[in-house]
């Protein structure tokens, strides 16, 4: 019986970066004692017959928490917002849950290693979005010169979903955590946590973007006790590219030591004018290697 387990989800328009995503997995034999569940949000039959051969469970994403129709407008895919906060009611079999979007794929093992081993007793495994090299954490509006209006991902979220302007304020400028990629344990209260910001952040804000939220305010408002990954283990690399090591063929940080990506995130995608790599698998683009040399690549897994 497999005790750890990955899940994503995706719709139809997702597909291919979703089944690129298991066959990075399914890449390491390491894998083999791993479970990979998948949620529907609207996958085609084709798909998932596809999918069935891959892994061991697809259950069809539901409205955890209810949802006005009128900001579903639908957008089934939304789905991923809420019932990523409730895994272990879709998948109950599991001691330990790694949620990864279908839009990263997992380049380095190790990775998959360090979020299982950060969610031990009951704590959340994840990673902040800051690391060296990032030049912006936070945008500010300059007022009169020292006056500053605060644009922060967090903090704009928290205002637009009436979380209270205490909590915003402790939120704006804590580092952004990205939902992307994280590790819980099944019976952690981390899910509880979760479940009752999520409630809250859905009330008044928008559908997207409420979950990152809500796992913020666990984090930095409720005290969940965390386990923060290093930058490598959910790259986001459209706030910072990737070098590319010739020798080792591999993606690697951009800067000394050049650790190897172990997850690439593909989050906000990565375009070429109005093409997103995401989308379109024939998009690349110009990275540094360590071999000095300006070479044109796609950040797909497999291409």
């Amino acid at each position: 019986m497999k005790k750890n387990v990955i899940v994503s989800l995706a719709d139809a328009n997702y597909f291919p970066l979703l089944n690129e995503l298991i066959d990075s997995i399914k890449s390491f034999k390491e894998s083999e004692n791993t479970a990979i569940c998948i949620l529907d949000a609207g996958l085609t039959e084709n798909q998932k017959e596809i999918l069935y051969k891959k892994v061991d469970e697809i259950k069809s994403a539901e409205w955890d928490i209810e949802v006005p129709a009128f900001k579903v407008k639908g957008k089934e895919w939304l789905k991923s917002q809420v019932s990523r906060a409730f895994l272990p009611n879709y998948f109950p079999n599991y001691e330990k849950y790694l949620w990864i979007d279908c839009d990263a794929w997992v380049n380095d093992w190790n990775a998959i290693n360090l979020y299982f081993k950060a969610c031990e007793d009951g704590k959340l495994g994840i990673t902040q979005t800051m690391g060296p090299g990032y030049r912006v954490m936070s945008k500010v509006n300059w007022i009169f010169g020292k006056i500053a209006s605060i644009k922060s991902q967090n903090f704009k979220h928290a205002i637009k979903s009436k979380i209270g302007l205490a909590n915003a304020r402790k939120l704006a400028f804590a580092p952004h955590i990205n939902i992307g990629v994280f590790s819980l344990e099944k019976n952690s209260t981390g899910w509880k946590s979760w479940q009752k910001n999520l409630e809250q952040t859905l009330k008044s804000g928008n559908i997207f973007g409420s979950e990152g939220l809500a796992i913020n305010m666990s984090v930095y408002i409720d005290d969940l006790e965390t386990e923060f990954l290093p930058l490598n283990c959910n790259w986001i690399a459209s706030n910072l590219l990737p070098k590319f090591d010739e020798i080792e063929n591999t993606f690697v940080e951009p800067f000394l030591p050049n650790y190897k990506i172990g997850i690439m995130h593909l989050a906000a995608g990565i375009w070429d004018g109005d093409k997103d790599m995401r989308i379109d698998k024939d998009v690349k683009i110009e990275i540094l290697s360590l071999q000095n040399n300006s070479i044109s690549k796609s950040l797909r897994f497999g291409l």
